[in-house]
């Protein structure tokens, strides 16, 4: 049910995609940007008529002309603002549910927050992966979570997490 994938968020297939999101929803930078450079400037628009997400909050928009089908929003801490880890939990467990509150089958996460917002990617790892197995011991209509994870490095420290996680549970 989960997977851990290298490579470009924006060119998976699975019913939702989630962009590293600020608050204002506005995709100028990381992975926001690609999602929009690739899939169009209809997901800002629309993300524009949406205006605020909070921190640790999630909301959904069309593809565009991306693989996906929905791109959820998923705004993630910055570092120093307090909180953090609590914050990106709570982010990560809104997209999740905002997939299942829309039906969708499958849903791929970038490491949220891990760019400029300067998490730290072995605690991004550690609370990503834990929230997405806890909530996946509920009820859900989630059949495939992908981790998309753009560089070898934050690849091996989720993979090296996913692991140890795994066998300790």
């Amino acid at each position: 049910m989960i997977e851990l994938v290298k490579g470009d968020i924006t060119e998976l297939a699975t019913d939702a995609i989630v962009n590293a999101a600020n608050s204002q929803l506005q995709h100028g930078g990381g992975v926001a940007w690609a999602i929009v450079n690739k899939g169009g400037y209809v997901i800002q628009r629309e993300s524009d008529k949406l205006r605020f997400c909070p921190v640790g909050n999630a909301v959904i928009t069309s593809a565009g002309k991306l693989k996906a089908k929905y791109v959820i929003h998923a705004v993630g801490p910055r570092m120093g603002e307090g909180d953090e880890d609590e914050k990106l939990r709570s982010a990560t467990l809104s997209a999740l549910k905002l997939a299942d509150k829309h039906e969708l089958k499958s849903i791929a996460f970038p490491a949220i927050s891990t760019g400029i917002y300067k998490f730290p990617v072995d605690r991004c790892a550690d609370i990503m992966l834990n929230t997405t197995i806890e909530y996946c011991r509920g009820q859900t209509g989630l059949q495939k979570i992908v981790f998309c994870l753009y560089d070898d490095n934050t690849f091996t420290i989720f993979n090296q997490k996913f692991d140890l996680i795994a066998n300790s549970k």
